[in-house]
């Protein structure tokens, strides 16, 4: 697990993006009325941060053109995004927010 934050320096409607490696994309961490959300910051549909997009409940807005993903489970609901983007476990220990990255799949030759 990789330490992000502690609890108050994340606001309920506020996200940040975290950097780990060069090799692991960045990650947008939530936090929202219903709880603490990671995902791939990049926008599956073109490339937008969307720490900068707008969350509500279980979802976040991108900012560039407007496709809706559900925090929980990565899933487009809205065109223009097709694709999903990638969800990481978040967990609170102790006041700080603990991000646990996904595993990148390796394409297959």
């Amino acid at each position: 697990m990789i330490p992000v934050c502690r609890i108050e320096d994340l606001p309920v409607g506020e996200s940040v993006r975290i950097e780990i490696d060069e090799a692991t994309p960045a990650i947008a961490v939530f936090h929202t009325d219903t709880g603490f959300y990671a995902v791939d910051d990049t926008c599956s549909h073109q490339d937008a941060s969307l720490s900068e997009g707008w969350a509500e409940g279980c979802f976040v807005e991108c900012p560039l053109h407007a496709a809706l993903f559900d925090l929980r489970t990565g899933a487009p609901t809205c065109l223009p995004a097709r694709r999903p983007v990638r969800t990481h476990e978040v967990s609170v220990l102790d006041g700080m927010v603990h991000v646990r990255p996904a595993v990148r799949e390796e394409a297959v030759a």
